[in-house]
């Protein structure tokens, strides 16, 4: 696994639960598991994404592997905080999974290929341990699909700064367009992927401070210091940049993004 591009600060976990709650309707409204199976999922981090994904489907058994320790700690403590029982943790290398061959009913990744510099690896990795006739779930973002209103050029700026680090070490922020290649190229059969829009408008102020605010910006806000190091932008055009995303959240301004959901069969 890479180095984690946006860190593991307090205030990037707090981002992670913002985004985890905002997009959970989004994201997991169509992703349940029926009883007695067993799931892996794929690098849970602090536990963000596991919570929606063992309530829906609370009668499965969920084995949720990180390769960080420290991040594993933390998604123990969230899931025994909030009484969550069908979920086991353990600390892993998704390319060298502990587990035999045809071990899971289904497979679950969020927001993990983005960090990895050998998706196609990591995929077919995935595939070993997944049964015949089981399921993948992959959910990816695509930084370059945000566009929002009133436009910036300072913005979009800010906002390559992430894309350009992210690429330095070997992460891909533009994944989510990658997703029906990178699954058929793994051997997937029905390969399937659906773009989840988010947008936001004056209308949706929960949205406004969940996802635009306390998960987008603070996402892109995270790499300020390395890229101002890195000279990639100046300050004042960063600060322009930062300024004019909070401008998207006025009463007069918009902002969307879009992420990509694949499925596939072993």
């Amino acid at each position: 696994m890479n180095r984690y591009v946006h860190g593991y600060s307090q205030r990037e976990t707090e981002r992670l639960i913002d985004q985890a709650r905002t997009l959970t309707d989004l994201l997991h409204h169509d992703t349940h598991y029926l009883a007695g199976c067993y799931i892996l999922e794929a690098g849970c981090g602090i536990g963000a994404q596991t919570i929606p994904l063992a309530q829906n489907s609370p009668k499965s058994k969920i084995t949720s592997i990180d390769i960080s320790e420290s991040s594993i700690g933390q998604a123990k403590a969230r899931i025994s905080a909030l009484g969550i029982s069908n979920v086991d943790f353990g600390q892993a290398d998704i390319y060298s999974l502990p587990f035999a061959d045809e071990t899971f009913d289904h497979i679950f990744a969020c927001f993990v290929l983005e960090h990895i510099s050998d998706p196609l690896r990591a995929l077919s990795s995935l595939r070993r341990v997944l049964k015949s006739n089981g399921t993948i779930t992959v959910i990816e973002g695509d930084h370059g699909s945000a566009y929002f209103s009133p436009d910036s050029e300072a913005a979009r700026n800010a906002i390559n700064c992430l894309v350009v680090l992210q690429r330095a070490i070997g992460g891909n922020a533009l994944i989510g367009r990658e997703l029906y290649p990178l699954l058929s190229s793994a051997g997937f059969q029905d390969v399937t992927v659906s773009p989840r829009l988010v947008y936001i408008d004056a209308s949706h102020p929960l949205l406004i401070e969940g996802f635009t605010k306390h998960t987008f910006i603070a996402m892109v806000e995270g790499v300020r210091d390395e890229a101002l190091q890195r000279g990639m932008i100046r300050v004042a055009e960063w600060e322009r940049g930062i300024h004019d995303l909070y401008r998207t959240c006025e009463p007069d301004g918009t902002f969307c993004y879009t992420f990509f959901k694949g499925t596939g069969i072993k």
